[in-house]
């Protein structure tokens, strides 16, 4: 019995799992994008602003970065939510993602005086979201999850 229901957990998180993270990340992407369309809101708003001016040149600054900044995580999180437009997401997300990792290279003794400011712990979890977006992105590319017991079989019929 609790064979039989391991295994339909397992086939039913291997059709499910991957499409609930490119949901729950979407909405994360939408959330936070979000925020930043409002000045004063977004708790990383400076720091995604000064970040996006150094990464310009200065070419854009003030609400203009913000602005950039809001739709292009809103633009991700939209792709992932409704699957659409999905790979053009998931390459506007690599270079955001590239991004959101510059401020430890731009502002490294802003973010570590000693220990790590909010700022920098607030960046430190963009691993996860990195990682995600790996996952989707794999799928997305033709990858698929399939439970150990479907890939014995596979193996068999290939040998055989």
């Amino acid at each position: 019995m609790i064979e039989n229901a391991t295994s339909k957990l397992t086939t039913w998180l291997s059709r499910h799992s991957i499409d609930i993270l490119r949901v729950s990340l979407g909405l994360v992407f939408v959330a936070f994008g979000t925020l930043k369309f409002f000045p004063g809101v977004s708790p990383a708003e400076a720091l995604s602003v000064a970040t996006l001016e150094k990464l310009s040149l200065g070419m854009l600054s003030g609400y203009a970065a913000q602005l950039v900044i809001a739709g292009m995580e809103v633009f991700i999180g939209l792709t992932l939510v409704t699957g659409r437009l999905l790979k053009t997401g998931l390459v506007v997300m690599t270079g955001a993602l590239a991004g959101f990792f510059a401020p430890y290279a731009l502002f490294f003794t802003d973010l570590f005086p000693g220990a790590p400011t909010l700022e920098a712990q607030y960046i430190f979890k963009d691993i996860v979201l990195a990682a995600a977006a790996m996952v989707i992105g794999a799928r997305a590319l033709g990858a698929r999850l399939v439970p150990a017991r479907e890939r014995r079989t596979e193996r068999v019929h290939v040998a055989a």
